[in-house]
């Protein structure tokens, strides 16, 4: 079986979302085949989950000042500041073969990637699994947090106990898109610094306890007394660990003019648009 493999660069923010749209559309008409694609963010962008309530929890003015990107997801899960990283998305039908309906074990399998890349890193990378009570306990999100590296979902990836990839889905039209950030470094002041908290104090407190819940590879690396990655060789441990996971061929391959029009129009008309951003 033969996936198509994208490498887009730097986008900002509008278009990345965009283009994730239009794969999946272009997917579910048969136009193109599964596809795996990475990408960065041009500038440094906050991309918030599509039920987050935007004016709440995000400090404009700070992302302003910061000159830092915005974008509302047509995924869910919580705000994730796109910096420093290796995104990825992957599309695929939800008939594609061996491809549970559950939302939950879709999860599993589109991750098993994830987890190959991580340790062809040389990093002991672990699902998380929260089928027991301790479990749940153990990886709980500080109340009212609106970061998504403060806690792993299932089958999300940790290291030594600590969120090192975070992931969210959406089913749209007989299609699964799974999109997720891969750390290399993390600026934990920038994070809390463009988000909303209750109080002062309760952000000092979350922000003194997220290294413990969240990690960057290059930390890892460091801390092993081993040299830092390049993004190049991040992309090449996760080309690989995809496609072993998934059993397929990864072709290099470009958007087609279809997908490129349809991501100009939706940047434009939805991605861009403060209506769309604020909508709760």
């Amino acid at each position: 079986m033969q996936w198509r493999y994208v490498q887009s660069g730097a986008m900002d923010p509008a278009m990345n979302m965009a283009v994730d749209e239009a794969i999946l559309t272009a997917h579910s008409e048969g136009k193109v085949p599964p596809t795996l694609r990475f990408y960065a963010w041009e500038p440094a962008s906050l991309s918030i989950g599509y039920f987050q309530k935007a004016e709440e929890e995000v400090d404009f003015a700070e992302l302003n000042r910061r000159g830092i990107g915005f974008v509302r997801r047509p995924t869910g899960g919580r705000a994730v500041l796109h910096d420093q990283e290796l995104t990825y998305s992957l599309i695929v039908s939800e008939d594609y073969p061996d491809m549970p309906r559950g939302v939950t074990e879709a999860y599993r399998v589109l991750s098993e990637g994830l987890l190959l890349g991580f340790r062809r890193l040389g990093l002991q990378a672990e699902m998380v699994n929260l089928a027991s009570e301790a479990e749940k306990a153990k990886y709980a999100a500080a109340a009212g947090s609106a970061v998504c590296f403060d806690s792993p979902s299932w089958y999300e990836l940790v290291v030594e106990g600590r969120k090192v990839a975070g992931s969210a889905q959406t089913r749209q039209k007989g299609v699964v898109l799974q999109h997720g950030s891969i750390l290399l470094d993390l600026d934990v002041d920038a994070l809390f610094d463009v988000l909303k908290f209750p109080s002062e104090r309760i952000k000092e407190r979350m922000k003194r306890s997220f290294p413990e819940k969240a990690v960057a590879i290059n930390e890892l690396l460091r801390a092993a007394n081993r040299e830092a990655v390049t993004l190049p060789a991040v992309e090449a441990a996760f080309h690989e660990g995809f496609a072993e996971a998934m059993k397929v061929e990864l072709v290099p391959g470009e958007l087609t003019a279809d997908e490129r029009k349809l991501a100009a129009q939706l940047a434009e008309e939805k991605y861009s648009d403060l209506a769309y951003s604020f909508r709760r």
